[in-house]
């Protein structure tokens, strides 16, 4: 009873504790829960940037095995090429070398003679000298030539001005010019006004309505003839030669009438046929064809204890019954589906 009596007094005290207790509590879980939170978005982060991390390193062996393979086949190409430009460079040089030795031996054994050079060349010395001999006196008897038509003009010049001035020449009462008293005998001037006769001046006839008063003669060109005029008949009618043209103008094909009716096929036939001239290699690409070859594993992924699990099967495990915070709460965060999966299998205990 006395027990009884102790425990009824240390009631208040116990529900005050426990009320004091459940208040802390309370003020505590909202911490705890963003602290869980905090924590699974840490882990679930590292989890996702280990998986990225992995598919990129995937990504980039098949990207570095393809390019190597890409990059051997090319150069395997452009070895196989360079040496074929080293032969045909060599073939070419040894049949030049065989087409020299064989030109010079035909040359000199039946095209180029010796004697009969000498022979060509004493004969032409000779031709030569006759034919400048030849060229000498051609070149003199143009000279002569020429000095007798200069002479001849000048003389003919001389006797022209001389019957033109034969007013000048002496007479019996009066000396001329050219036969002065002062002079022991007259100069060659006054034998040649002697020696020719005065010039005449002949008049010409007037032509009609020619005379040009402007004129000092009357040996004035004739004024050019006006075309005739053409009398147009009355009437919007067009010209004789215009339409004879557009009557006997040349037959005009419309452009279905001058086409090919095959054009389209022709002009497909000449594209393919430029478009394999351009082309490198006929053979079509045909990726992950070749059976000949055994596949050769890769020593990242393969082990002699087998398959390595970790990176591709699972990254790390998970207890879910080991989590702070209650599953109502995970509603506040959206959960990535393929992360809940692999969580699903670990509580399953499949891992």
């Amino acid at each position: 009873m006395a027990t009884m009596v102790r425990l009824l007094r240390q009631t208040d005290q116990i529900v005050e504790d426990s009320y004091e207790r459940k208040n802390e509590a309370e003020l505590q879980r909202q911490r705890e829960y963003l602290s869980s939170v905090k924590i699974q978005a840490n882990f679930r982060g590292s989890q996702v940037r280990s998986y990225f991390t992995h598919l990129n390193n995937c990504a980039t062996v098949i990207q570095k095995s393809w390019r190597g393979y890409v990059g051997r086949q090319s150069f395997r190409v452009i070895v196989k090429n360079s040496v074929l430009i080293m032969k045909l460079n060599h073939f070419n040089a040894m049949a030049t070398q065989v087409q020299k030795i064989w030109r010079g031996y035909y040359v000199r054994k039946y095209v180029y003679n010796y004697y009969s050079q000498k022979r060509y060349l004493e004969a032409l010395i000779v031709k030569n000298a006759i034919v400048r001999s030849e060229l000498e006196d051609y070149t003199e008897q143009q000279e002569n030539l020429r000095r007798r038509q200069t002479e001849h003009e000048e003389r003919k010049l001389n006797e022209f001005l001389a019957r033109k001035n034969h007013h000048l020449i002496s007479t019996e009462v009066i000396p001329g010019i050219y036969n002065s008293p002062f002079n022991p005998y007259p100069s060659e001037q006054e034998f040649l006004l002697r020696s020719v006769a005065p010039l005449k001046h002949e008049k010409t006839k007037k032509i009609g309505h020619s005379y040009d008063p402007t004129c000092k003669s009357y040996e004035c060109p004739k004024p050019k003839q006006l075309p005739p005029i053409v009398v147009k008949p009355q009437g919007p009618f067009r010209d004789p030669t215009e339409v004879q043209k557009q009557r006997y103008k040349g037959f005009q094909p419309t452009l279905r009438v001058a086409t090919s009716f095959t054009s389209l096929e022709e002009a497909r036939q000449i594209l393919k046929a430029e478009e394999w001239v351009t082309r490198l290699n006929d053979d079509i690409f045909q990726p992950f064809k070749r059976r000949d070859r055994k596949y050769e594993p890769l020593l990242h992924s393969t082990s002699k204890f087998g398959h390595l699990p970790f990176g591709t099967k699972y990254y790390r495990e998970e207890f879910l019954d080991k989590h702070i915070t209650p599953k109502p709460f995970k509603t506040l965060v959206p959960p990535i589906p393929m992360f809940d999966k692999l969580n699903d299998t670990y509580s399953q205990g499949q891992v």
